[in-house]
């Protein structure tokens, strides 16, 4: 293989189309960097519950790599306890966020993290846990703008409805709280708590409030909860 051939196979890993990189700005990370670029946050991208989210997801290069670290703590922890490895995983896919504008990536990208799992898993893969983790994929991986903080439907048409998020918590004992938060407020979280703002002495519970909480659930509910989204 020459150099030429070498550079034109990169070139074709990185996009998918010339008209897509001319229109939307579409180029993939490759993969060396993506992990250098996490190891700039080591440990972070190992902590199961940190929150990560990629505002131009594409098929999830990020999101994918994230996951396998974050399971990796998973198995180093709780790999001898199914019942904590269960959970503490899907905790894992909980915090892991992803804003897209086309829809065959945002279709790929939730392929990418649902294969990751479940290899995870392997044989020991429940149809609840599988069901459970598509349901929290199909939350956390969006359709969307980030600039405008918009949703987007199918045909890639801006809608009136922002951009809302699942906050997830592990409450224990096999329970998940969940409460879901606007977009637009919580990238102006930082600058509420700075001195000096009007809202510097307020706690954050006073200033962001979620635009909906649901009752604890458990993994097989995530799944029936799928189901009925279906």
């Amino acid at each position: 293989m020459t150099l030429d051939d070498s550079s034109s196979n990169l070139a074709e890993e990185l996009i998918k189309s010339r008209d897509r990189v001319s229109s939307h700005g579409e180029v993939f990370t490759p993969m060396w960097l993506v992990e250098n670029m996490l190891d700039l946050v080591r440990d972070e991208s190992y902590r199961i519950d940190s929150r990560f989210l990629e505002p131009a997801c594409g098929s999830g290069n990020f999101l994918v790599s994230l996951l396998q670290r974050k399971l990796t703590t998973v198995h180093e922890k709780y790999g001898k306890n199914d019942f904590e490895k269960c959970h503490y995983a899907i905790l894992a896919l909980m915090c892991i966020y992803g804003i897209e504008l086309l829809e065959d990536n945002v279709f790929e990208c939730r392929e990418n993290l649902i294969t990751i799992f479940n290899e995870f898993f392997g044989s020991k893969l429940t149809e609840d846990l599988h069901q459970a983790a598509i349901y929290v994929i199909s939350q956390n991986v969006i359709l969307g703008d980030a600039l405008t903080m918009k949703k987007l439907n199918t045909i890639g048409q801006e809608s009136s409805d922002a951009l809302v998020f699942p906050e997830w918590g592990y409450l224990g004992k096999g329970k998940f709280q969940r409460r879901d938060f606007r977009f637009d407020a919580l990238t102006q979280m930082s600058a509420f708590s700075e001195l000096g703002t009007l809202f510097a002495e307020r706690g954050r519970h006073e200033v962001f409030q979620p635009v909906k909480a649901y009752a604890p659930i458990s993994i097989s509910g995530l799944g029936k909860a799928k189901n009925e989204t279906d």
